[in-house]
């Protein structure tokens, strides 16, 4: 496949064949290596196929292959022309990530931070299947689904203060929980308040660097050594339930025929199937919201157990990352609405967007990207250059180089413990098979990540913070 390098940082999928628009991929040389031998820029040629497209297929820095569109894959779509695709959105619709900032310092929590994490892996359950601690009928669910968050503000879990520092303030306002299926809402039922498996995690954590003093100010970050906490997860089984019913419903209504792959099936926006399955994804988005605010309060219930207060305990943000939006864009001089499929990919809005907190709205987004398990993670902010570079998005993480299956067969979940024992980090899981996988030598290098990101200015740095403990499902 032709591919043209226009800086270090920016390459070209030239617009040919069946494509309607160029592809540009975000990356050095080295992350390129990374998608050369998989179908990531397979995929990204495919996204520039399809109808209504504008401007142009995008990977993030952390791309790797995925289903349809590659993860790290965001494309924005004309809403009379255009199509909403599952397969551009994912599974785990809304799997995100919340971050708290404390007033503690390293040195404060140092002789607790064992039994913090031990208490937190008590209040929240992890792992494959595992029930929640509320239980809930169908009524309340779908109240969930329409609510999101302010949901569970509303039942005493966390603070309107939360809302207002969270993507959305929570809640999706399109959601639809008319259309999600009854199995959609069995596997959500048990789930709510859940970590889950795979790549999520919930880690205390220390600042390492702070790359923006200004900036990290506005943020909550004051110095090195301050304690955060960092939650990734999604929608669970609900949320994946929703893709795999909506992925069938268009491939047995409106066929594959045509299609660059069977896996970019889609809709029309405006269609009434395309709607259904826009409003059920807003509901399973909702659902994730709820969800990461459930945890945040039982994270802040631990500390003020342990350590006698959860004082400062302020959310810094809480950013989406599978999620298709109808925003507001800039296009050929003119504003126009579109909707922007981000497919393992954060929204990273400059300063100015209404959508941001007023807080934080003469300086950007706050963007928040996780590391893999043992490695740092990262702040950064919007910019107002992505707007034209990304539909304003950025990276959402590190990125798979290896499956899963390659990672069982390297590694062994009690060796990564003890490996991290050895770096000051302590781990808890619910299992070993699940820590081998998300192995951190099975994703690229996430400080080459953003430092992309940061060059090519869809998000610039503010801060690293590295783990002190970390709770896997």
């Amino acid at each position: 496949m032709e591919l043209q390098k226009k800086t270090d940082f920016i390459w070209e999928i030239p617009k040919k064949g069946e494509m309607k628009v160029p592809a540009t991929i975000y990356a050095s040389s080295r992350l390129l290596e990374s998608v050369r031998n998989d179908l990531t820029l397979q995929q990204a040629r495919n996204v520039a196929c399809l109808p209504g497209i504008q401007r142009m297929s995008y990977v993030m820095p952390d791309g790797h292959q995925g289903y349809g569109f590659p993860i790290g894959g965001v494309a924005a779509f004309d809403m009379d022309e255009g199509i909403i695709s599952p397969g551009g959105v994912g599974y785990d619709i809304n799997c995100g990530v919340r971050l708290l900032r404390t007033d503690f310092t390293e040195q404060d929590i140092a002789a607790r931070r064992k039994q913090l994490l031990a208490e937190i892996f008590k209040e929240v359950p992890a792992g494959v299947g595992k029930g929640g601690i509320t239980r809930l009928n169908r009524n309340v669910l779908k109240d969930i689904l329409t609510k999101g968050a302010e949901w569970a503000v509303e039942n005493g879990y966390g603070t309107r203060d939360d809302l207002l520092m969270t993507e959305e303030n929570g809640r999706m306002k399109d959601a639809d929980p008319a259309h999600v299926s009854d199995r959609a809402l069995e596997r959500g039922i048990p789930q709510l308040g859940t970590l889950g498996a795979g790549n999520h995690f919930l880690e205390i954590q220390k600042v390492s660097h702070i790359h923006d003093q200004g900036l990290a100010r506005v943020f909550g970050i004051t110095a090195v050594g301050q304690v955060l906490v960092m939650i990734h997860c999604g929608s669970r089984g609900l949320g994946h339930q929703v893709a795999s019913d909506y992925i069938e419903l268009m491939e047995n209504k409106l066929g594959t025929k045509g299609l660059p792959d069977r896996e970019l099936i889609h809709a029309p926006i405006r269609s009434p199937l395309g709607r259904q399955y826009y409003g059920s994804m807003c509901a399973a988005v909702n659902y994730a919201f709820a969800n990461r605010q459930m945890i945040a309060h039982w994270v802040r219930d631990v500390f003020s157990k342990v350590m006698g207060s959860a004082k400062g305990m302020r959310q810094v943000y809480d950013v989406c990352h599978n999620v298709a939006k109808i925003e507001k864009h800039t296009i050929d001089g003119k504003t126009r609405e579109v909707c922007v499929h981000r497919k393992g990919a954060t929204r990273s809005f400059g300063p100015g967007r209404q959508e941001i907190p007023e807080v934080y709205r003469t300086h950007g987004q706050p963007v928040i990207i996780p590391g893999s398990m043992g490695t740092a993670s990262y702040l950064l902010v919007g910019t107002a250059e992505a707007e034209e570079l990304s539909f304003s998005s950025t990276a959402h993480g590190a990125g798979r180089v290896m499956s899963r299956h390659e990672a069982l067969r390297r590694f062994r979940g009690e060796q990564i413990r003890d490996e991290l024992q050895k770096k000051g980090i302590e781990l808890q899981s619910t299992s070993w098979k699940g820590v081998a996988e998300e192995a951190s030598a099975a994703y690229k290098d996430v400080d080459e990540v953003v430092r992309v990101s940061h060059e090519v200015g869809i998000g610039r740095l503010v801060a690293r913070v590295v783990p002190v403990a970390v709770m896997k499902g």
